[in-house]
Formats: C-alpha cells, sequence, structure tokens
C-alpha cells in the first residue's frame, strides 16, 4: 500500500490508491484523530496501526455553538503584481466578464414562460420555484438573492419577469431593486398582456440589440471577485483540489482581488484556521456568529451538527464532518478574512470574504452568484454537472474523473506539479475572464436555488 503523512502531526496516513485513511500508530479509543495536524474525531474503539479508519471506528466529536477568542491575525504581506482582463464596464462603475441578457422570474409560476422565452432568444433563463407563499425573514431571503441576480455585472440586461398576483409583487420588487439602469432593466407581468411570450421574446430582444453594442475594456484583474465552492468531494479534494484553489486564491487576493467562501457547515471543525486570520476584531466576531449561529439553525430544527459528509464523501473516504471541514477551507488559502456578508449582500473588500449559506451545491453557487461573484472555482471528486448563472470552472482532484467525464470538467488539479498546475489555473481564469466558456457555459448547465428556512403557505 502506497500512503503518504499530510502533517508531521498525523496519526493517519493516505492511501494514495483510494484516498481512504489507514493508522500510522496505534490509535486508542476515545483517542483524537489526527489528520491536516488538527483532530478530525475520536476513535471509537482501539485502532491496530494498519488498519483502515473510517466509519466503523472514528466518529465526529462536534457540538453546539461555542465561545472563541479573538487572538489578532499575523501580517500578510504577499504582494504579486496584477494582470489585465478584458471586461465590460458598467454605467455604475461595476465590471462583468460576461454579456448575455438574463431572465429573472419574481415567482416560480412564471418558470414555463421563462423557459419558452429563452428557448425563442438564447437569453439565460433563471428559474426557481419561489417568491410566493413565504412569509418574513425567508420571504426576504428570496427578494435579496433576485435582487443580486438583478443587479449583478455579468448581465449585459436583464428581463424581470412577474406574474402579477404573487408575493413578491413586480411593483413591489421593483422599488425592493433600489436604483436601476431602465434601458438595462426591464420589466414583464405576465397578467398584464395577452401574450407574454411574443411581449417577453420582444424586450429580450430590445436588450440583446443594445447589449451587442457593449465593448471589452483593459481593466485590471484586481476588479475580479471569485467565488470558492466545493462539491461531491473525495479522499483527495483536501489533499490535491482544494490547496490547489488556496494557492491561487493567495495569488489573485495578493494582487488585489476578492475571493469569496460559504458553505458555513463545512467550516464546522476548522473554523478556528480561518479566525485566526481576521483582520480585525469585528471581523472575528462576525465570523464566530456566522458559525455558532448555523450551528443553532441546526439545533433548531432538531439535526446534530455534525450531519454531514454525504454518502459519495464517505465513499471517496471523508469519514467526518471536521475532515471534511479542514480540506474545504483550504480553498480560501491563507489569505486574510477581511468581511463577512450575509444573504443579499454583495462584496464589498479585496482578500477572502466568508459568506453566510449552506453547503447544498446549488444554493451555494446561486448565493456566491447573487453576492456578485464574477466566476466560481468548483472543485469536485465525484464530478457534477451542475452549473451557476456565471461561469463555474469545474476542477477535478483526480485524473480519472477528468478523463471519464470532459464535459464537466474543466481543469485537472491532478496532472502537473504544484506551481505548474497553480499557473495554469490561474491562466484559465484569465482566458475565462477575457471570454473563453466553461463547460457548464458550453452545455448550458445554469441553474440557481435559493435557500429556504420557513413556512410554506
Amino acid at each position: 500500500m502506497d500512503t503518504f503523512r499530510i502533517n508531521e502531526k498525523d496519526n493517519v496516513l493516505v492511501d494514495l490508491s483510494t484516498g481512504h485513511k489507514v493508522a500510522a500508530r496505534e490509535i486508542k479509543k476515545g483517542e483524537d484523530v489526527i489528520k491536516y495536524g488538527f483532530p478530525i474525531g475520536k476513535a471509537s474503539e482501539d485502532i491496530p496501526a494498519g488498519t483502515r479508519v473510517h466509519s466503523h471506528n472514528l466518529k465526529s466529536a462536534l457540538g453546539g455553538p461555542e465561545d472563541y477568542v479573538y487572538v489578532p491575525a499575523k501580517a500578510w504581506e504577499k504582494k504579486e503584481e496584477p494582470f489585465e482582463i478584458f471586461a465590460y464596464v458598467r454605467g455604475n462603475g461595476d465590471v462583468g466578464i460576461r454579456n448575455d441578457v438574463w431572465i429573472v422570474p419574481t415567482v416560480g409560476c412564471v418558470a414555463p414562460a421563462v423557459r419558452h422565452i429563452s428557448a425563442l432568444t438564447g437569453a439565460v433563463g433563471l428559474t426557481h420555484p419561489y417568491g410566493c407563499s413565504q412569509l418574513g425573514g425567508d420571504h426576504e431571503t428570496t427578494k435579496k438573492v433576485l435582487r443580486g441576480l438583478v443587479l449583478h455585472p455579468n448581465a449585459g440586461g436583464v428581463l424581470v419577469l412577474g406574474l402579477g398576483c404573487e408575493n413578491n409583487r413586480l411593483e413591489d420588487f421593483r422599488a425592493f431593486l433600489g436604483e436601476v439602469d431602465p434601458a438595462r432593466v426591464r420589466f414583464l407581468n405576465a397578467q398584464d398582456c395577452g401574450d407574454e411570450i411574443s411581449e417577453g421574446v420582444r424586450l429580450v430582444r430590445e436588450l440583446q440589440a443594445l447589449s451587442a453594442k457593449d465593448e471589452r475594456v483593459r481593466v485590471s484583474v484586481s476588479r475580479l471577485r471569485v467565488g470558492l465552492k466545493c462539491g461531491g468531494s473525495d479522499g483527495f479534494s483536501g489533499i490535491v483540489a482544494n490547496p490547489l484553489v488556496g494557492r491561487v486564491t493567495d495569488r489573485l487576493c495578493a494582487m488585489g482581488a476578492a475571493a469569496v467562501l460559504t458553505e458555513v457547515p463545512e467550516m464546522f471543525g476548522a473554523e478556528r484556521t480561518l479566525f485566526e486570520r481576521c483582520v480585525s476584531e469585528e471581523v472575528f466576531k462576525k465570523s464566530a456568529d456566522l458559525v455558532n449561529r448555523f450551528k443553532q439553525y441546526y439545533l433548531d430544527h432538531g439535526q446534530p451538527v455534525s450531519e454531514n459528509p454525504s454518502p459519495g464523501n464517505r465513499d471517496g473516504g471523508i469519514t467526518t464532518l471536521e475532515e471534511k471541514s479542514l480540506g474545504c477551507v483550504q480553498k480560501g488559502g491563507t489569505a486574510p478574512v477581511t468581511d463577512v456578508l450575509t444573504y443579499g449582500e454583495t462584496v464589498r473588500r479585496a482578500g477572502l470574504t466568508l459568506l453566510d449559506g449552506p453547503g447544498n451545491d446549488a444554493v451555494s453557487l446561486t448565493n456566491l452568484t447573487a453576492a456578485g461573484c464574477h466566476l466560481v472555482l468548483f472543485t469536485t471528486g465525484r464530478g457534477t454537472p451542475l452549473g451557476g448563472a456565471v461561469p463555474t470552472i469545474k476542477i477535478s482532484s483526480n485524473t480519472p474523473l477528468a478523463l471519464q467525464k470532459p464535459r464537466w470538467i474543466d481543469f485537472d488539479a491532478a496532472a502537473g506539479g504544484k506551481e505548474e498546475r497553480a499557473g495554469a489555473l490561474l491562466d484559465l481564469i484569465r482566458r475565462v475572464a477575457n471570454g473563453e466558456p466553461t463547460n457548464n457555459e458550453r452545455f448550458d448547465n445554469r441553474e440557481i436555488a435559493i435557500f429556504k428556512d420557513g413556512v410554506t403557505l
């Protein structure tokens, strides 16, 4: 068996052929199992040296909300000369790396009309099932996410399509949006016209004609906002793909760009590695509240905080949520944590931002998009065709997946040396920012999903 130790403190080794763990020495029942240099749970029985370590003998030690102590972060002095990309400069000064026309429905009832208009025009239809039969904060979350989509700088124009009788009424949502460019954002209520399809097509054609006049101009990559996401992880995700993304995240942040890390439950057990990088006590307190609030959300619904990883994760060698989290957060590299966002807030600062939200792939992708990310780096060891409304660069943690699923995977993280791969991924990001399509764009795998936490009327 060919194995290696990730960190000198580890008492488990990783099998290079499977990604699963084996005991480096005897581990007694109740003893911490160490991987990445940190505990990933406790041994539920005595584990002899050389024995496979997995769900049968390793259990999570996660509990509820915790008290955290602020320690000022060490200075992060990485600087790198930014390169230029070609992007569209919007009227409000934002930049976008795409110029598509999006159709954003206020309510799920008009999804059929969105699909028809999209098929006839080539506009990107972003359907969802919400916008009605919701109350309070749950309804507010839907509106905030939809607002983030309507105002996204990657859209050269947006048709907001309503029904007419929904809770998220078009006139109310229009006021909720705030100031928009009336030439770039059009509104249509399906109940107010005889043929909503033909009228929708007419409005989309107008938006497409306007956006066709837009031209890309040189801007600094420091204007780029990159989302960080993993899904369908395996035992190599935290060893190969996520550290690679972390190295690229560091380089982008050193150039003045912004990176956004979400999937809050997949910070559980690894949160202190993020907290120690917070640039201020205020950011630390927001970060700690973010994690504790999400733990309490699980408990309020009668669910254990440790209810993760997924069956696919376990098949790939990941046993506990602590283990998954310690691999997951590596996408954030070593960059300083400069800000924390709740639903509907958009990226404000360079560096690494933490974004409220669950780990669900479709919800996370939508969350990152609504926060203003221009593209998403999505690592996976199991594979998925899912993509977001923005370019989604799918990064495999192993070469067999990249070879088997070329329609899904954009980049093989396991091919080549560390620095070579980091440079190649950074070059791919540059090309995608300049217009090269990702697989999710080529094959029209663009979905949105909105976090729901409330009653349905």
